[in-house]
């Protein structure tokens, strides 16, 4: 520094005075309904001007920033910005809550959804098959031992999906063919013919206009009765 270290200070706090009345002004300029210059003026930054920590409100500027005592106010907060910037990237991430957390819950979370991606299924049933397969040789190897011991083999299980003919001739067959060799399908419940469901229709109609012009007259009587009555 040329100008030597109290000349420097001396321009420091000058330019640091004129910053104090330019504010003084903006905020005076505001205060009579003018524009508000501290907010669209332009911004100073931080190689133009920077504060010391601890001393708020009075900036450096330029060999002011290499002054004894200066720059080490500056390299020790560095070091204390680094500090923290360890100490924070090896925290762990905070944690959610629960409101966060059930705002990612959809119906995937609960499985709905494995199924679309066509990976699931194909796996399921290949483990189907396996399960199935080693059910199997298990009781084959079971009904081997006991026929090796001597056991009675037991008695076979019904079927109970098989169909005899007498239950096929009492339900009337499941279906038949048409007239076409096409298989016509009957129910085993009864249905009403077109015919039955008019004269149900009608039986119907009958009930409620029975009904209604039945309690029309019965009102038209009690009122009859009460005016002889004198009621």
């Amino acid at each position: 520094a040329g100008l030597g270290e109290f000349r420097i200070r001396d321009l420091n706090d000058e330019i640091n005075k004129l910053l104090r009345e330019k504010g003084h002004w903006e905020f005076r300029i505001k205060e009579l309904g003018g524009p508000d210059y501290a907010r669209i003026g332009p911004k100073m930054l931080d190689h133009e001007g920077k504060e010391v920590p601890g001393n708020r409100g009075y900036k450096y500027f330029g060999a002011a920033k290499d002054l004894p005592g200066v720059r080490e106010l500056f390299e020790k907060e560095r070091d204390l910005d680094e500090r923290q910037c360890c100490l924070l990237s090896a925290l762990p991430p905070p944690r959610k809550t629960r409101a966060e957390l059930m705002k990612s819950i959809d119906a995937e979370y609960y499985g709905y959804r494995d199924e679309d991606d066509g990976i699931l299924e194909p796996l399921e049933q290949e483990h189907e098959k396996k399960v199935i397969a080693e059910a199997v040789e298990k009781w084959k190897m079971e009904r081997e031992a006991r026929l090796a011991r001597g056991e009675e083999e037991e008695e076979e299980e019904e079927n109970i999906y098989a169909v005899n003919d007498d239950e096929s001739d009492e339900e009337g067959g499941k279906e038949k063919e048409g007239e076409e060799g096409q298989p016509r399908f009957i129910a085993h419940v009864p249905v009403p013919t077109q015919q039955e469901i008019e004269a149900a229709l009608v039986r119907r109609k009958k009930m409620e206009l029975l009904q209604k012009y039945a309690s029309e007259t019965l009102m038209a009587q009690s009122e009859e009765a009460k005016t002889l009555l004198g009621l």
